[in-house]
C-alpha cells in the first residue's frame, strides 16, 4: 500500500541455452539495475513534547490535554501517511499549545502579585 514506485532490477544476460559444444552457455553480460527514487512526503510537526510539557505543568482549562490528544492524532495520521490530517491536527495542537502558555504564564503572574498584595496587607496589619 506504498504510494511510490518500487526498484525495478532488469537482468541484460542471455536465456540458458547450449553452446556448439555442447556444454551450458554462460554470458557475463552487464546487469542494469534502475531506482526511482519516491518523492520526499513532508513531515508535518506533531508538537507531542509540547503538549505533553503543558499537560504536566501549564494545563489551564485543561487546554495542555487537549493539545496532546490533537498531536497524537497528528501523530498517527503522520504514520498513516495522511500528510495533510496530521498538518491540520498539529495546527490545531499547535494554536492550543500556545494559548496554554499564554493562559499558564498569566495565571502564574496574577498568582505572584495576588500573593504579594496578601502579604503586603498582613504585615501592614501585623503592625496596627
Amino acid at each position: 500500500m506504498e504510494n511510490y514506485p518500487q526498484p525495478i532490477s532488469i537482468n541484460m544476460q542471455q536465456p540458458y541455452g547450449r553452446n556448439g559444444a555442447g556444454a551450458p552457455m554462460t554470458s557475463f553480460g552487464p546487469t542494469v539495475t534502475t531506482f526511482i527514487q519516491p518523492e520526499p512526503v513532508p513531515n508535518p510537526q506533531d508538537f507531542v513534547l509540547w503538549s505533553f510539557f503543558n499537560t504536566m505543568f501549564c494545563n489551564p482549562f485543561c487546554l495542555g490535554f487537549i493539545a496532546l490528544v490533537f498531536s497524537v492524532k497528528a501523530r498517527d495520521k503522520k504514520i498513516a501517511r495522511d500528510p495533510e490530517g496530521a498538518k491540520s491536527f498539529g495546527i490545531v495542537a499547535k494554536n492550543l499549545n500556545i494559548a496554554a502558555v499564554c493562559l499558564g504564564t498569566l495565571s502564574f503572574i496574577l498568582a505572584i502579585v495576588v500573593l504579594a498584595v496578601v502579604f503586603s496587607r498582613i504585615q501592614q496589619y501585623n503592625r496596627l
